[in-house]
């Protein structure tokens, strides 16, 4: 059985985005890791290749500097590689499109991803690849377990935990997880440099991002928060609460 991880290059949490020129300065950011959500579903992954034999493919697309998050990938036990370069701005279908393409390219009848990236939180990648392959899709996924003809998911629900029987194909988007994603040791660190990357364009998967009829027209920083007040004193206490009823609306 192959498996194949949805992983994305983001710019790591601790990391200061900086925006130039109505867009965000890559060039500043310092540090890049896989989203968090991604590392869930790769120590999923990782967890059925350990005790099911399956193979992991790990699959990302982005520019040159996005091969780091494979070998990352690599260094903690993914088997295969595969790298869609692209350079620039994608919208949701053709990205969808062309990871669901991916997919099919390296035969993966099950597919993992987090719920959501963690630079633009859309959500969209999972059920749109799930739905481009026509495989089933649970999202909010927790944990998976292998059964006998498909799979058990743990996943959370406004009511609670809930358990899924899914059969083959399917994709699951995950959430936070009970168990981080393994840290790699030397060994895979040293073996991770030498495994191959599989390099493909949007091309080679047949994908044509022209004419997709969104762009992004510019990036800025949040407005800023007002200054607080600061009121001392028993004499203030009428103020503060027209203040807090008529302004901050929480009485």
């Amino acid at each position: 059985m192959k498996v194949a991880v949805l992983i994305k290059q983001v710019p790591d949490t601790t990391a200061k985005v900086g925006i130039t020129s109505g867009s965000v300065d890559e060039g500043a950011i310092s540090k890049w890791s896989i989203s968090p959500y991604d590392e869930y579903a790769l120590e999923s992954a990782l967890s059925l290749q350990s005790g099911s034999g399956a193979t992991v493919v790990a699959i990302t697309l982005g520019p040159e500097r996005s091969s780091k998050s494979l070998i990352d990938a690599a260094a903690v036990g993914a088997d295969e590689l595969l790298h869609v370069v692209h350079d620039g701005g994608l919208g949701s279908l053709s990205l969808q499109k062309a990871l669901s393409e991916a997919v099919t390219r390296v035969g993966a009848e099950v597919v993992l991803v987090g719920k959501q990236a963690a630079d633009t939180n859309s959500g969209s990648t999972g059920p749109g690849v799930a739905k481009m392959l026509n495989y089933s899709c649970v999202g909010l996924v927790s944990r998976i377990e292998a059964g006998s003809d498909g799979f058990e998911a743990t996943r959370s629900t406004p009511s609670g935990m809930e358990r899924v029987s899914v059969k083959l194909p399917c994709v699951f988007a995950f959430d936070k997880g009970d168990v981080e994603l393994r840290r790699p040791n030397v060994r895979g660190i040293m073996m991770a440099k030498k495994k191959p990357i599989e390099k493909i364009s949007l091309a080679d998967l047949g994908v044509d991002n022209t004419g997709e009829g969104v762009s992004t027209t510019s990036v800025d920083y949040p407005p800023e928060k007002p200054e607080g007040q600061r009121f001392e004193g028993a004499d203030a206490a009428a103020e503060v609460a027209v203040k807090l009823r008529e302004e901050a609306n929480v009485i």
